[in-house]
């Protein structure tokens, strides 16, 4: 699908919903760009900060337990920030190449609350995905190659995780309806039908 102005697709999603997936299906799709732990090679790239640094303060890593204020060079990178990393400074790091990213061609986000840090922009969709408890256990089991009591306690933490990460950075509630534009579950209809159904609101939302 050829669409000359550019868009955006976020997508917000529980553990185990099949939202990174549906989010890589959507971008195929519209044979866009897609984004979520790529965004963290982005931010890299864009400060020339170590990795590891961007990592700790991961939504999926529980950032409230994370270092933050650790003295790192910025390794030849020429990005304004001192040198003295706090949990905002490479919030703002990594919100800028959500931006920079967003500006050069449509894409897909996964997470890292991109909604909230592009929500002035008009030709965004955001998507909240769940999915029924029982299909999440079943996914994170089949991915991790954990018990379904591990993958229940998985489950849990990585949801607080999230909304814990959302929630404090931006002025909007993790998983709430009035958050997004759309919120589905993906149980109902399952990956494929799901990615359909959003494929068809998104063109309708922008009139693609």
């Amino acid at each position: 699908m050829e669409i000359k102005e550019k868009f955006i697709i976020n997508i917000g999603r529980q553990l185990g919903s099949g939202g990174r997936l549906i989010g890589n299906r959507l971008a195929k799709a519209f044979n866009i760009r897609f984004y979520d732990k790529e965004l963290i090679d982005l931010a890299v790239r864009e400060s020339g900060i170590d990795k590891k640094f961007f990592e700790q303060n991961d939504e999926q890593k529980g950032f409230f337990g994370a270092v933050y204020n650790v003295l790192a060079p910025l390794s030849g990178g020429l990005y304004p920030y001192d040198n003295q990393l706090s949990q905002e400074s490479l919030f703002k790091i990594q919100s800028d190449a959500i931006r920079k990213a967003a500006q050069e061609s449509s894409c897909v986000f996964v997470g890292r609350c991109a909604d909230y840090v592009l929500r002035d922009n008009p030709r965004c969709v955001n998507i909240f995905i769940s999915a029924n408890e029982t299909d999440r256990i079943k996914r994170i089991c089949k991915q991790k190659g954990i018990t379904a009591h591990e993958a229940q306690k998985k489950i849990t933490q990585g949801d607080e995780h999230r909304a814990a990460y959302y929630n404090y950075y931006s002025t909007n509630t993790w998983g709430a309806a009035d958050t997004y534009h759309l919120c589905i579950n993906s149980s109902v209809l399952g990956i494929e039908q799901t990615t359909e159904l959003l494929k068809d609101f998104i063109i309708r939302k922008l009139n693609l």
